[in-house]
């Protein structure tokens, strides 16, 4: 039986973006089916104490959030999927330096869909949906975690942090390991310093 998995994401977020890849893996090895869903660092962090600097690249965060969940209201799970893998290939693969409306109307055609939806950039009419989007997922995680979120049989958890995609049997690896520690509800961390520039390739 093919195994139900929700991933919350912030486009922005590398992390994200290398787990997400991660996952895509995983799909290829296990018998798992991913449904993605809209998260905000931004709205996250809104009322946080975060450093001025962090503040200051959150803003205009809301910008791809808002095309993301205007392309999942308008054309559903699959389109939503393509437009983040457009978006993050733009930006963490290729590099693109900024967020701006030429790298979000490029990952809008690139997927077939109108580059005007790139309007909703500065919409904030779909603001309460991310909002309610992103608390399906903290819900179940607590707000001091973020993107990265993953949800499977009743468990959730954040993570897991990579430094680099991994592919093949050792993604599978890397998700029976997450999922199993996820399964006890008293597991609540386990890390270490990060040593590797993120490798998006």
């Amino acid at each position: 039986m093919t195994t139900a998995v929700d991933f919350w994401f912030d486009p922005r977020c590398p992390f994200a973006w290398i787990t997400s890849r991660a996952m895509l893996e995983v799909e290829k090895v296990r018998d798992v089916k991913v449904t993605w869903h809209v998260m905000s660092l931004s709205y996250l962090n809104e009322k946080k104490d975060v450093s001025e600097d962090y503040r200051a690249r959150l803003q205009g965060g809301w910008q791809p959030v808002r095309v993301c969940m205007a392309v999942e209201q308008e054309y559903g799970q699959d389109k939503l999927a393509d437009l983040y893998t457009a978006m993050g290939t733009l930006k963490h693969t290729e590099r693109r330096e900024t967020w701006d409306r030429a790298l979000v109307e490029e990952a809008l055609t690139r997927i077939g869909v109108p580059a005007a939806l790139a309007d909703a950039m500065d919409d904030d009419s779909y603001d309460d949906a991310i909002r309610k989007s992103h608390q399906q997922g903290m819900d179940q995680v607590g707000d001091d975690v973020g993107t990265p979120t993953i949800a499977v049989d009743g468990h959730a958890f954040f993570g897991p942090v990579l430094t680099r995609i991994p592919r093949g049997e050792d993604a599978g690896r890397i998700w029976d390991a997450s999922v199993a520690l996820s399964e006890f509800p008293y597991f609540a961390e386990l890390k270490r310093t990060r040593e590797a520039e993120l490798d998006f390739s």
